[in-house]
């Protein structure tokens, strides 16, 4: 079977594919831009013609996860969040220690605060105002 191509989304960097409207990830994506001042990763939101092309590519549903599309492949849950980690480098490295714990027991951590992520944090369809303007043009 042939793999489809993926989506041209203007460059090669790491695209990180996350739900705009909710506010925890919104929070989640300033926080990794205000450590990402380089500018290695890209950043799109799941509900926009990339994220749906890109989550459809992969067969992954968005709402159940964040999707972080590196080299070609795409990584969910914890594993995602430790492929960020190797991108930013330096001393969030030192996070790749907590892939020692079994990934059933992150993962399903990860699973209770993503189901619970709209009551316990909120929606909102300005949740991505949580970005300052700089952040906001960093989107693709």
């Amino acid at each position: 079977m042939i793999e489809p191509e993926l989506p041209d989304w203007g460059d090669r960097r790491p695209l990180f594919i996350f739900d705009h409207v909710c506010v925890l990830c919104s929070g989640g994506v300033s926080f990794i831009m205000k450590h990402d001042r380089s500018g290695r990763i890209a950043f799109t939101p799941a509900q926009g013609s990339l994220g749906q092309q890109l989550c459809g590519h992969f067969g992954i549903d968005w709402n159940a996860t964040y999707v972080f599309v590196r080299d070609g492949r795409a990584f969910t849950r914890s594993d995602g969040y430790f492929e960020v980690a190797r991108v930013l480098g330096g001393w969030w490295r030192l996070t790749l220690v907590f892939r020692l714990v079994p990934r059933p027991l992150r993962d399903r951590v990860y699973d209770l605060i993503a189901r619970n992520r709209y009551r316990w944090f909120g929606t909102s369809t300005e949740a991505w105002q949580l970005l300052t303007p700089d952040q906001r043009a960093r989107l693709v």
